[in-house]
């Protein structure tokens, strides 16, 4: 469970799961609880689209990882900051 005062799993399941594919805790609690408030279908629907993270530059893939309050991200090459970046 995602390291939080106070964890709140709405679909458990559905969080295992998205754990064991490989996904981080915070990205699979987030998306287990959507899925328990809006359906699963309606978050799967919800996507929305992305710029392929290989086309962009290690400016722009350091600044993406300053946004998301990651760090570490200063010394890392484009490829371990693409890894990084989907990790999150």
């Amino acid at each position: 469970m995602p390291n939080s005062p106070t964890p709140r799993l709405r679909d458990p399941e559905l969080y295992d799961r998205l754990r064991s594919e490989g996904n981080s805790e915070e990205k699979s609690a987030r998306i287990s609880n959507a899925a328990a408030r809006d359906g699963r279908s309606a978050v799967g629907k919800r996507g929305g689209s992305a710029d392929n993270l290989e086309d962009r530059t290690v400016p722009e893939l350091r600044n993406r990882a300053r946004e998301l309050g990651l760090s570490g991200y200063s010394g890392k090459r484009k490829n371990e900051l693409i890894a990084l970046l989907r990790e999150h």
